[in-house]
């Protein structure tokens, strides 16, 4: 690694990332709400025409502003001929990872050396959080590859003495603003204050400058806002309000992913898994000295080191605190909102490792030899599986059926194909033992576990994970569905008793009307004289006859063979007299 040049190192880097992500990212069906509910909006893009406020879900407008879903129509015109596919839809966000972890190879490598920037690169690519996100079709990683990368403009523009104007800082913070709200203006200009400030600029010239900045970064979101409004109208306006401010101002009118304080502390260390692991063990390894508790000797010796601290590790630093201590304000809170500081823990984790292997830490050969365990025990679960010695019958409980179609699932991998991807984090495994026994302790064993980790991500995204999670997955139903009832016979229409009681972010058949084209209508809203009603077996027995009473005579015509949405789903003609 010492010879590598920096544009070798970002031409390998470009080949991993594309090799271990692309090739996995249509293999897994939909099988949560959240992915079919932002491919739906695309989807409903290309179907109407409709690119600035689309209806979907029988009526429902979009949550979030729609660059991420204008992407991912693009993609499926470009890539797939207008059709939205499960490839299609995750398609930018794994383009956002990749390109988040480039631009932040450029950046640490011009600045830190490319060993340095290197590894740190395939820690951002790694860690649990950002790895899922990079292969799912929601907006969380397109926004947070845009205010990552907003920020190292910000950067560059501080180098340059705050001279000209960040032209491209403004349009990825304008884009953020179009993907998810004003949050993809507050977090860079934010950070980028707090940096200038502890840099000594002057609070009026950093203020005055970030706001025209951000500003002009509202441009382009405004206009969108503005058309959006006049088809959407107060419905629109409200929701905007809610979503963004209410959210904030722990104002909303539902509860939505509302957690306590320390909930980031615990996501943050589960979505670094699985170098998490190494960190702790690490703290046995350390030479602690004697703290003694001198509030005043304390502060004046953090502020001289605040003061001298390299600009680099000052900019990464205050990334990562503002932006933890932003999210920390309102009670909603999600994992994925602190994934904007992921690339820069790596940076400081990357010149951790380094320190651990110039101190000679076993730790880093014992970090590596639990992981190759890990891919020996993975292969070895797996041949059990396969050969049928583990019983259905030490599945008990509640979810002992989904248990038990998992361990079917796994039953049922064949093909070339799966068995190499399989067997690679096995053959890492092995190679590593009579690595570590070989040779003494050097920078090379951080690429090796590098290697291991990407191993066990490479057998878990295209062999093991994609069949479980199809198992889970109601394409089948829809398919089952669109056989019984066909477009042409009629209207299909949903009724989900939680989506009609909840005050806001209503239930839908999310992956259903997915797979059905978007064609589901809403009986609650619509009380239509005629046609198909898809419902609950559950929800069915509780309201029917209240819509009886109303005229409507219904047929059952089908049962599916699998739950969805927890309740059996049925299916009736009906005609209202």
């Amino acid at each position: 690694m010492k010879t590598l040049t920096s544009d070798k190192a970002f031409w390998l880097l470009l080949v991993i990332c594309v090799v271990t992500i692309l090739p996995f990212l249509g293999l897994s069906e939909y099988h949560t709400k959240g992915e079919p509910r932002e491919a739906i909006v695309s989807y409903s893009m290309l179907d109407s025409g409709n690119w600035i406020l689309p209806r979907n879900n029988g009526g429902e407008m979009a949550y979030k502003p729609p660059f991420f879903h204008w992407s991912i129509a693009a993609v499926s015109a470009v890539v797939n001929g207008g059709q939205v596919t499960e490839m299609t839809s995750r398609l930018p966000s794994a383009i956002a990872l990749i390109a988040m972890t480039l631009c932040g190879f450029l950046f640490f490598a011009k600045r830190k050396g490319v060993q340095l920037a290197l590894l740190a690169a395939f820690i951002t690519l790694t860690n649990f959080e950002l790895h899922r996100a990079g292969a799912n079709c929601r907006v969380d990683m397109v926004l947070t590859a845009l205010t990552v990368c907003a920020l190292y403009c910000f950067y560059r523009w501080y180098e340059k003495g705050l001279k000209g104007i960040p032209w491209l800082a403004i349009l990825l913070m304008s884009l953020g603003t179009l993907t998810k709200g004003p949050v993809g203006t507050i977090i860079p200009c934010l950070v980028t204050g707090v940096f200038l400030l502890l840099r000594g600029v002057n609070f009026f010239r950093a203020f005055l400058l970030l706001s025209a900045w951000a500003i002009l970064s509202l441009i382009l979101p405004f206009c969108w806002y503005i058309a959006a409004y006049q088809q959407g109208g107060e419905e629109f306006l409200a929701l905007v309000m809610e979503e963004n401010f209410g959210r904030m101002t722990n104002t909303m009118s539902y509860d939505s992913c509302v957690n306590p304080w320390h909930y980031n502390f615990v996501t943050l260390f589960a979505g670094y898994v699985p170098w998490t692991l190494l960190a702790l063990l690490s703290l046995f390894s350390l030479t602690y000295h004697k703290f003694s508790i001198q509030p005043a000797a304390w502060w004046k010796r953090f502020t001289a080191w605040i003061k001298n601290m390299d600009p680099v590790d000052l900019f990464a630093l205050t990334s990562i605190v503002a932006t933890f201590i932003f999210y920390c304000i309102p009670q909603s809170k999600r994992s994925v909102y602190l994934m904007p500081i992921y690339p820069f823990i790596a940076y400081f984790l990357a010149k951790y490792l380094f320190y651990l292997v110039k101190k000679r830490s076993k730790v880093i050969k014992v970090y590596g030899s639990i992981l190759a365990v890990l891919s020996l025990l993975l292969f070895a679960c797996f041949i059990a599986v396969k050969c049928g010695l583990i019983p259905e019958t030490i599945f008990q409980g509640r979810h002992a059926q989904n248990n038990i179609n998992f361990l079917h699932a796994i039953q049922n991998i064949n093909g070339i194909g799966s068995f190499i991807l399989i067997a690679i984090p096995t053959l890492l495994g092995i190679c590593w033992w009579f690595y570590q026994r070989k040779y003494t302790l050097s920078n090379r064993f951080l690429y090796a576990i590098v290697a291991l980790t990407m191993g066990m991500y490479i057998a878990l995204d295209g062999a093991y994970q994609p069949p479980i999670l199809n198992s889970k997955s109601v394409k089948s139903v829809a398919a089952e569905i669109d056989r019984v009832v066909p477009a042409s016979a009629g209207t299909l229409y949903e009724f989900i008793e939680a989506g009609v009681r909840s005050i806001g972010d209503p239930v839908h058949y999310f992956e259903i009307n997915f797979y059905l084209g978007n064609r589901i209508g809403n009986f609650y809203k619509d009380r239509p004289s005629e046609g198909f009603l898809l419902i609950g077996m559950q929800d069915a027995e509780r309201n029917l006859p209240e819509f009886e009473k109303e005229g409507y005579q219904f047929e059952r015509i089908y049962q599916s063979p699998k739950p969805v949405l927890r309740q059996t789903a049925e299916i009736y003609k009906f005609i209202k007299k």
